[in-house]
């Protein structure tokens, strides 16, 4: 385990999740954006995870191919698959015209997903 990776990997993640929940927050919701910086999040998370574990993630959005691989190495994570196959469409293609509708109710979603998963057994060992 390489401790500075999976402290990198954490601060990113809290980054990107802060930001979806300050733009969650605001009056005007863009709700793209914050599906997306909540994909974010949950990638970071989840490559976090795959670092205390000493697996080197491969370069990818793909929520629904890390969470394979974690699961390899936890069965909890069979607990938030769908989750990661949801939010893993939000992850690159939803920041290019025409890809996705989303609304309201779908970046609640995603912002409660990445709090279920930050707050997971699993994650929070490595987290502390």
């Amino acid at each position: 385990m390489h401790s500075e990776d999976v402290k990198d990997w954490l601060r990113i993640g809290d980054e990107d999740f802060d930001s979806a929940r300050i733009l969650n927050e605001s009056a005007r919701k863009h709700c793209e954006i914050i599906c997306y910086l909540c994909a974010q999040a949950i990638e970071k998370y989840l490559k976090g995870y795959l670092a205390w574990n000493d697996v080197i993630p491969e370069k990818t959005h793909n929520l629904t191919y890390l969470n394979r691989v974690c699961t390899e190495k936890d069965k909890f994570f069979e607990n938030i698959k769908t989750e990661c196959d949801i939010l893993t469409r939000y992850s690159n293609d939803i920041r290019y015209p025409h890809k996705y509708e989303v609304n309201e109710s779908d970046a609640n979603f995603s912002i409660e997903a990445v709090e279920e998963i930050r707050n997971a057994e699993p994650i929070n060992k490595y987290t502390k």
